[in-house]
């Protein structure tokens, strides 16, 4: 009972007078609920999520809350999306113009957080400190060699020279139309950032591109020497700075709050009356009713929720997915669609909106992309393990009984027929030309221009809105209000969909054996690694169902 009465006693926050709204090492950056990973009975969970529509309208708030005289941003290493740090930035820049100060400081600071903290008036670095400013790469793992090696076979079928999410098991190298596309991507990407960040630091462009090439950031003398920062000083100095600037005595209490505190300091209670409801759907998208990622019978039941909701005016639908199951994305277009009949649909994407994470938006009035947005992905793909060779090698051998010609089509030990890849092929097509259909009818356009876009690539968000598979660039912020205008809403409150979930109701729901040895395995290597270890050994990559998926994750590490 004392547990439990811990878990759900918040203490009520009061913001004091001279006040520094701080974004900082205990801040998680997310773009839904289902994102939070709670540790058990909140105890181990160090840190607070905070989605990023709500850190947005904080900052927006502070601009004009007297209690708050400045930001401090002290975040080495930042957890938050690309577009969720694009977002950011945007609010500063909008939070600055209150003529309130924005400082930041760094010690060993990565390349997202440097992104982030260029924002700032002044750039403070530790002496013995660094910034990787390093640029953008990726790199791709293939397994053909390791599948070749121990008699694993992998029968591939796709649609689109660019649908690269399959190379791995093709070929022991980057295609060159893969190697054109994520060149694209990365470049459009880094002008966006890099630019921004050359301007911040009032840096000459030509200039800059030397700094990031020679990794000068990674010596404090030359990152000073260079305009990466301003000045070197200890924290505790930094802090004495502020004190300064707020007027204080050096005896005086510095007081920082942070995001999450300062967001709970006035959202204890939701409003009535209308409603624009943000429906979240980030994560990969799978049949099943779990409350992680994307599964479609749980998003139906939102989704009819909402439709039903006679509160909720105007939904805005939030996708941050590359991809999944061609028929759970199906089932959620459908129920979108019903959707749209009664109310406005209008959608925002965050980090990825990619294959079926593409898909389910076309029910939209109206689609809101970010600049760095990985978008598109227009293409299907089918990939089917099977062990025969590695099997035979150790002695397995199998007979087949059937009573049809095809009741045996597919088998781990013998792979598929020459008919079951033909069929499958065909359910391939078939699923790329639905694909199309809808994105014709959404983007109002025919199937052959669609067809010279799709192929499986995969646009940044800028070249997304220039060959027409987005309406706008824009914010999530953005959307909500535009939302709001096509429903005629004067005032509205914002309800967030999926509900977050309670730490008790987060460890215990689903509690299996998988579940804790997954995250054991994830605290101990890392998220980043992780999801590679995915990539190998988890079924539902192998299995033998048709995919709308992106395997890229862009990141600015």
């Amino acid at each position: 009972m004392l547990v439990f009465s811990t878990m759900g006693s918040e203490k009520s926050v009061v913001v004091k007078k001279n006040s520094v709204l701080t974004i900082n090492l205990k801040t998680n950056i997310i773009d839904s609920p289902t994102e939070e990973q709670k540790g058990l009975f909140g105890i181990s969970d160090q840190n607070k999520s905070v989605l990023i529509y709500d850190a947005i309208e904080a900052i927006n708030k502070a601009k004009t809350d007297d209690n708050i005289k400045g930001i401090s941003i002290e975040a080495d290493q930042l957890t938050a999306g690309i577009t969720q740090i694009d977002d950011l930035r945007n609010a500063i820049e909008d939070f600055k113009k209150s003529g309130k100060f924005v400082y930041a400081y760094g010690n060993a600071v990565s390349q997202s957080s440097y992104y982030l903290g260029s924002v700032a008036d002044q750039y403070y670095l530790n002496p013995a400190g660094m910034i990787e400013l390093k640029g953008l790469a990726t790199e791709v793992a293939f397994y053909k060699d390791f599948a070749d090696k121990y008699g694993i076979g992998i029968e591939v079928i796709r649609h689109g020279k660019f649908k690269s999410a399959v190379e791995p098991f093709l070929r022991n190298d980057i295609s060159p139309e893969n190697k054109e596309q994520l060149s694209t991507l990365l470049n459009d990407i880094w002008k966006n950032t890099s630019s921004r960040m050359a301007v911040s630091r009032k840096i000459d462009t030509a200039q800059f591109r030397t700094v990031v090439d020679s990794l000068y950031g990674m010596i404090p003398e030359l990152g000073l020497k260079y305009k990466l920062a301003d000045k070197l000083i200890q924290k505790t100095e930094y802090d004495q700075l502020i004190k300064s600037k707020l007027n204080l005595k050096e005896d005086d209490k510095l007081n920082k709050i942070s995001l999450g505190k300062y967001i709970a300091s006035y959202s204890n209670d939701e409003k009535s009356g209308d409603k624009v409801a943000v429906l979240y759907a980030s994560g990969s998208i799978n049949g099943g009713d779990e409350y992680n990622d994307i599964h479609s019978e749980k998003y139906i039941k939102y989704i009819k929720d909402l439709q039903e909701n006679d509160k909720v005016k105007a939904v805005v639908f939030r996708i941050n997915s590359p991809g999944g199951s061609a028929n759970a994305s199906d089932e959620i277009l459908f129920e979108l669609q019903q959707l749209k009949k009664k109310k406005p649909l209008i959608v925002s994407f965050g980090d990825y909106a990619a294959s079926g994470g593409y898909y389910i938006a076309m029910a939209a009035d109206k689609i809101y992309s970010e600049p760095n947005t990985l978008t598109g992905s227009i293409g299907v793909f089918g990939v089917i393990p099977y062990f025969k060779d590695i099997a035979n090698k150790n002695g397995i051998r199998s007979d087949i009984v059937a009573t049809n010609a095809n009741s045996q089509y597919y088998s781990s030990l013998n792979g598929v027929t020459p008919y079951g890849v033909s069929l499958i092929t065909r359910s391939v097509e078939g699923t790329y030309k639905r694909f199309v259909h809808f994105v014709t009818q959404n983007r109002k356009k025919t199937f052959e221009q669609i067809d010279s876009i799709g192929g499986g690539r995969v646009w940044s968000g800028t070249r997304a809105k220039q060959i027409g598979l987005v309406d706008e660039l824009g914010t999530l912020n953005d959307a909500v209000k535009f939302a709001a205008q096509k429903a005629g809403l004067k005032s509205y409150a914002i309800s967030s969909y999926p509900k977050s979930m309670t730490p008790f109701e987060q460890i215990f729901k689903n509690l299996n054996e998988d579940d804790i040895s997954a995250r054991v395995v994830k605290n101990k290597i890392g998220k980043a690694n992780y999801e590679l270890l995915q990539q190998i050994v988890e079924e539902r990559k192998l299995q033998s169902e048709v995919k709308m998926e992106m395997p890229y994750q862009i990141k600015i590490d």
